[in-house]
């Protein structure tokens, strides 16, 4: 086809991983292919755990305390040094892949083996289990106009996959001091790493002080935003594909009222709920328990005026022989 540009940032991780590969075999700059919107360098440095965390520290932004290895007996090592409990996570993985958590070097051992074999590197950090978990959509121009276009919570704390975990937006349980810590860390992280377009960024926040870390940050245009833009109306793929072929926010019109440009932040008068949906009975010897790798398949999303509403509504879609929170008579499943 002999394109003259490409995209990186669409296409999830598949994409992002292949586009990082063929940038370093030289092919974009043999058939002159020029990358638009987010550079490679941004790409690499949000997968990338060690650049990640030098370019985070470059602006004094707390992030959890990990160290980026590739051998069983580095991450063994390592794990002394941050001490245990800690979260295993891969690098340049989809979904979680590959991670867990360990609370000895025999749980440890078992994990980054099997963690070492989908990923030549793999981070060992410190374990934030029970921690709040936010999420923050921000978009970004080539000219740095900056906003955040939406604010999620996760339900349940970290330590279960955002997959996996009930979201709602806006969030419900942040005082007003912690919604704009986390949103003023969040520009500045975009800006810093020269995102072009679309990014989300993850956080932990400690649930009774004001301390946060930065999970990850993903240069790319994940299921969340596809949540995001249908919770807010705002179309973040549309615009990040017209950002990246040069156009700023100020110039883009606002799809919801058609008047106003893009370069605003919309704020919402009702409550999105979204609960992901497994279908694990498909598979055999699996294991049914959640934790920081994703298994749902799908999400349903609701709306409504009180968090109850959209909370029921959500439960019915995901299974409509339920009339919303309602205890059930389970089978024991693991038999």
């Amino acid at each position: 086809e002999r394109p003259d540009g490409i995209f990186l940032s669409f296409g999830g991780q598949t994409a992002l991983n292949l586009g990082v590969k063929m940038d370093k075999m030289g092919i974009f700059e043999r058939y002159g292919v020029k990358v638009l919107g987010t550079s490679v360098r941004t790409l690499e440095v949000s997968e990338d755990r060690d650049l990640f965390a030098k370019a985070l520290k470059e602006i004094n932004i707390p992030i959890a305390e990990s160290i980026a290895v590739n051998t069983i007996d580095e991450a063994l090592q390592a794990a002394e040094t941050v001490g245990y409990p800690i979260i295993v996570r891969a690098a340049y993985a989809l979904g979680g892949l590959g991670s867990g958590f360990a609370d000895n070097a025999e749980e440890l051992r078992n994990l980054a083996a099997r963690s070492l074999t989908l990923s030549p590197q793999i981070l060992v950090e410190k374990s934030l289990k029970g921690w709040k978990e936010a999420e923050y959509e921000v978009v970004r121009d080539a000219a740095d106009n900056c906003i955040t276009v939406c604010n999620m919570e996760n339900f349940d704390p970290l330590g279960v996959h955002t997959g996996d975990s009930i979201v709602v937006s806006p969030s419900q349980t942040f005082s007003d001091e912690e919604y704009h810590m986390l949103r003023t860390a969040a520009i500045k992280i975009v800006r810093h790493l020269g995102v072009v377009g679309e990014c989300n960024v993850q956080y932990a926040l400690q649930p009774d002080g004001l301390d946060y870390r930065v999970i990850e940050v993903n240069a790319r245009l994940s299921r969340s935003s596809a949540l995001a833009s249908k919770a807010t109306g705002y179309p973040l793929a549309y615009t990040a594909a017209k950002i990246g072929l040069g156009h700023t926010l100020p110039e883009l019109p606002n799809a919801v009222t058609r008047t106003t440009t893009a370069n605003f932040e919309p704020s919402l008068d009702y409550i999105v709920t979204k609960i992901p949906r497994w279908d694990l009975a498909k598979f055999q010897n699996v294991n049914r328990s959640i934790g920081s790798s994703m298994k749902s398949i799908g999400e349903v999303m609701a709306i409504g005026r009180t968090f109850e509403e959209s909370f029921q509504k959500a439960i019915r879609q995901v299974d409509p022989k339920f009339h919303g929170l309602q205890g059930d008579h389970f089978d024991d499943l693991d038999d």
